[in-house]
């Protein structure tokens, strides 16, 4: 299976065809070598092992971070509690 992040493109790079994203506070850079169509800031692309892969609509990215936020939360209470720190 794989997983594809939503991301927030906040800058393109032209000369190198990459483009700069945020996800959930981290900024990465991607390559735009797959895709088919233009992307331009500000909007939400999938990232998957450094390639942008599509474009997302931006209540669709935005319902999926919240998914992803949820679950870290989820994750981050069970480490608490399994060391007894909760």
């Amino acid at each position: 299976m794989c997983l594809a992040i939503p991301s927030k493109v906040v800058a393109i790079d032209k000369e190198t065809n990459t483009a700069t994203l945020e996800t959930l506070g981290v900024t990465r850079v991607a390559s735009l070598d797959l895709m088919q169509e233009p992307v331009s800031v500000g909007e939400f692309v999938l990232l998957h092992v450094g390639f942008v892969m599509s474009k997302i609509d931006t209540e669709s990215a935005e319902l999926s971070l919240a998914a992803y936020q949820e679950m870290i939360a989820a994750m981050e209470l069970e480490e608490r509690e399994s060391r007894g720190m909760d």
